[in-house]
């Protein structure tokens, strides 16, 4: 392989669903760096003009475009958009979710009071959102042929957490839905589309610090110090610690790497306690 060219992502378009969150406009900055044109999809305005000034200061070519990953109607807008300014999607991104307090167990709260409208909420959010997107955007790659769909998946997925059932169910759908598109994107369209998933430890971010750390964001709350108990590098992951995985799953230096969930963790997922 020409290593200068394995890992170039220069001419490609990305598109990332959540694309202004804490952890995906990290992913925008890295793909831009590399060459890369990227289209932020995301709901909050506020957040993606913020990007997009720090994207225009690097000269990294963009598009922001607010998107409800929910209604496939506005999906095939934001597909239209994105064609008619870059003409093509080479990578796509789906990084939007989420848990909900209302949807998490607790003192005050017990499995069996969980409001359906709050677990409906975090189900749709991330499988279903993941599920269109790949429906919409991923129909571009499969007519062209070539392509990477990369989702975002949890350790949740592996074992589940407490607390967080509608989240950790969410995101085991997630993991299985990459393993069942990456067969059916091979064997109905090409085997240059690859579809693979990363699946981040503990990362500290607006929707998670409530049950991380106390209110002052001073101290870790317990269900924090468990975690650091369990992972061996004993610390929260940093957005910029899932950008050399992401380069390498998006780029042609992973040409035969298809299928997989990849744990971006500090080792949690391989420790067993003792």
């Amino acid at each position: 392989m020409d290593l200068s060219k394995g890992f170039n992502l220069a001419g490609k378009v990305a598109v990332l669903t959540g694309g202004a969150g804490d952890l995906c406009s990290e992913m925008a900055k890295a793909i831009g760096e590399c060459g890369g044109k990227v289209v932020i999809l995301d709901i909050s305005e506020k957040a993606m003009k913020e990007l997009s000034e720090y994207l225009n200061k690097k000269n990294i070519e963009n598009l922001t475009i607010k998107t409800d990953i929910l209604d496939k109607e506005n999906l095939k807008e934001a597909a239209k958009k994105t064609l008619d300014k870059f003409g093509k999607v080479d990578i796509l991104i789906n990084g939007a979710g989420g848990n909900k307090a209302e949807a998490t167990t607790g003192p005050d709260q017990s499995f069996f009071d969980l409001p359906e409208e709050a677990v409906k909420f975090v189900v749709n959010l991330n499988f279903l959102g993941t599920f269109l997107t790949s429906q919409v955007f991923g129909e571009l790659i499969a007519n062209r042929g070539e392509g990477v769909i990369l989702n975002v998946s949890s350790m949740n997925a592996f074992v589940p957490l407490t607390n967080i059932p509608a989240y950790s169910a969410a995101k085991a759908a997630i993991s299985n839905f990459t393993r069942w598109l990456a067969v059916y994107m091979s064997q109905n369209y090409s085997d240059k589309i690859r579809v693979n998933a990363i699946a981040p430890g503990f990362f500290i971010t607006e929707q998670n610090c409530y049950l991380l750390m106390s209110k002052d964001n001073k101290t870790l709350t317990e269900r924090g110090k468990r975690i650091i108990d369990q992972t061996p590098m004993k610390r929260f992951g940093k957005p910029t610690d899932l950008i050399s995985t992401i380069l390498w799953l998006t780029s042609p230096g992973a040409e035969f790497v298809h299928g997989v969930v990849i744990p971006v963790d500090g080792g949690f997922s391989v420790f067993s306690g003792v």
